[in-house]
C-alpha cells in the first residue's frame, strides 16, 4: 500500500517538476521556482516505482573491430532463464556462465561485468524472474531449485564451459560443482571463479551477516515475508519483496545515499544536467528490485549465515550430502574487495580451504586492494585490475 501511494505521489511530484521548469512558466526564472522544482524532481526520482532494466549491450570490439551484440533466450524455466550474449559473426572463444545474484536486484546489475567479459568470451547469463510474476502454479522455488538450474544451465552449454558466480551465488555454483563433480558430469565447469561470496560467514562476519544470525529463523518468517497482492500473476505467493531488500542494503549506508542526491539536488540546482544524470542512471539500476520467494530467501538465511552448512561439510542437495572434496579438477579462483562491507575478507576465500580433494595449483587467491563490494564486478577497477585476473584464470585453464 505504502509502495502504491508513493507512486502516485512520486507522478505528481515529477508533473510538477516538470511544470516549475517549462520556459513558459515565470516561476522557472525567478524565486524559489527552480530550487522547489530540483527538490520535487530528486523526490520525484527517488520514489518512482521501476521495472526491470534492459541489458542494452548492441555491440562490442572484438581485436579492434566493432561487432553487434544480440540476446538470446537458450534455455526458459519458471523461475529464470538462461540469456546468451550472441556476437555477430564471431566464432569461438571461451564459453563463460554469468551467475548473477537473486538478491532483490536483476540480472542487469552486472551489466557493467558482461560488457568487459564480452570481447574475448562467449557469454550466457542468468536472467532470474521476478517472484511476484510467476504463478503460483509453477511450484515452489528454494536453494536445492537453484543449485538444479544452475547444472541444467550448465548442461545446455555444454562441456568446456568457465563459471562465474558473484556475491550470492557462490554457495549454490559451489554446491552445484561439488554434485557435478561427484556425478562425473562431463558439463562440469572448467573453472569457477566466486567474486565477494558468502562461502563461510563465520570469517571477519559484516553487519550484513550479524544481522542475519543475531535473530532467529521465525523472526524472518514473521516479519519480511509478504504475500503477493492479487493484481500480479502470482498472486498469493509468498515472497521477501525487493523493496525490503533495497532498503536494508540503503540503511547500511544511509549517510552517503544522502549525500548523493544532496548532490543531486545541488548539480539540479546550478543546471548540471550532466552530473545529476549520472547519479540518476546509478540509481536508477540501484532500485530497480524484484521479489524472491519466501522459501529461497528463509532456506539461505538457515543454510548459509546461521548454520554455515556448507563450509562445515553439511550441507544436503535433495537428500545428498554436498561433498566439497568432490572437486577435483574445477579450478577455483576466490577474488574478494579490502573494503567489502558484505562479504568479509576471508568468507570467499574458504572455498579454496575446504576443497581439499583439489590440487594447489588449480586454486588461487586474489584481494583486490581498495575496492569495496561494488567495485568487484563494476567500474573502472573491475574493468582494468579484477577482469585481466579472471581472463588470465579462464585462458590458462582452457
Amino acid at each position: 500500500m505504502q509502495r502504491s501511494l508513493l507512486a502516485g505521489v512520486s507522478a505528481f511530484a515529477d508533473m510538477s517538476a516538470n511544470l516549475l521548469q517549462n520556459p513558459a512558466n515565470p516561476a522557472a526564472y525567478f524565486g524559489g521556482g527552480p530550487v522547489f522544482a530540483s527538490a520535487l524532481e530528486v523526490f520525484a526520482h527517488a520514489s518512482a516505482p521501476r521495472g526491470k532494466p534492459a541489458f542494452g549491450l548492441t555491440e562490442t570490439v572484438v581485436d579492434g573491430k566493432t561487432v553487434a551484440v544480440r540476446e538470446e533466450i537458450v534455455l526458459r524455466k519458471p523461475f529464470g532463464q538462461l540469456k546468451r550474449f550472441v556476437r555477430e559473426g564471431v566464432e569461438g572463444g571461451p564459453k563463460l556462465l554469468i551467475v548473477a545474484p537473486m538478491s532483490g536486484h536483476y540480472a542487469t546489475l552486472l551489466r557493467g561485468t558482461v560488457e568487459r567479459m564480452l570481447p574475448k568470451h562467449d557469454v550466457y547469463i542468468t536472467d532470474w524472474r521476478d517472484a511476484k510474476l510467476v504463478p503460483t502454479s509453477e511450484g515452489r522455488f528454494d536453494l536445492d531449485d537453484y543449485v538444479d538450474y544452475i547444472i541444467a544451465f550448465l548442461d545446455q552449454i555444454g562441456p568446456g564451459a568457465h563459471m562465474l558466480a558473484v556475491c550470492q551465488p557462490t554457495v549454490p555454483c559451489y554446491a552445484a560443482a561439488c554434485v557435478m563433480s561427484a556425478d562425473e558430469n562431463p558439463n562440469r565447469p572448467r573453472t569457477l571463479t566466486m567474486m565477494g561470496g558468502p562461502i563461510d560467514t563465520r570469517e571477519a562476519p559484516t553487519t550484513v551477516n550479524r544481522l542475519a544470525t543475531e535473530r532467529p529463523h521465525s523472526w524472518f518468517a514473521q516479519n519480511v515475508i509478504a504475500t503477493v497482492p492479487l493484481q500480479y500473476p502470482g498472486a498469493r505467493r509468498e515472497v521477501y519483496p525487493g523493496f525490503l531488500q533495497l532498503a536494508g542494503f540503503m540503511t547500511m549506508n544511509l549517510g552517503s545515499h544522502l549525500m548523493s542526491h544532496w548532490e543531486m539536488f545541488k548539480h539540479l540546482v546550478a543546471g548540471d544536467d550532466e552530473s545529476a544524470e549520472a547519479t540518476k542512471d546509478f540509481y536508477e539500476e540501484y532500485r530497480s528490485v524484484c521479489d524472491m520467494t519466501a522459501e529461497f530467501y528463509l532456506q539461505t538465511i538457515t543454510v548459509v549465515f546461521q548454520e554455515h552448512q556448507l563450509p562445515k561439510g553439511e550441507m544436503m542437495h535433495r537428500g545428498r550430502r554436498v561433498d566439497p572434496a568432490a572437486i577435483k579438477d574445477i579450478a577455483l579462483l576466490a577474488i574478494e574487495g579490502e573494503r567489502d562491507d558484505i562479504s568479509g575478507l576471508g568468507q570467499t576465500r574458504a572455498a579454496l580451504t575446504i576443497a581439499t580433494g583439489l590440487p594447489e595449483d588449480k586454486k588461487k587467491y586474489h584481494m583486490a586492494a581498495g575496492v569495496g563490494h561494488y567495485g568487484i564486478f563494476n567500474g573502472s577497477k573491475w574493468r582494468t585490475r579484477i577482469a585481466p585476473v579472471l581472463e588470465e584464470w579462464i585462458a590458462t585453464h582452457s
